[in-house]
């Protein structure tokens, strides 16, 4: 399954932190690196402003 973090993302941190797999890339707004997601879905979980949507 893919994720993707949307235009909401107010680049907290939060995600980051919780990733396992360290697939979340940091910039204004975060991208998951494909390659690296596990697919675990803690990001989602820990999303305060629900940003990050399965594709």
């Amino acid at each position: 399954m893919a994720y993707r973090i949307t235009e909401e993302c107010l680049a907290c941190g939060t995600c980051l932190e919780s990733c396992p797999s360290e697939a979340i890339v940091e910039g204004d707004i975060y991208k998951i690196h494909p390659g690296k997601c596990e697919s675990c879905g803690t990001c989602i979980d820990v999303c305060p402003t629900g940003a990050i949507i399965e594709e």
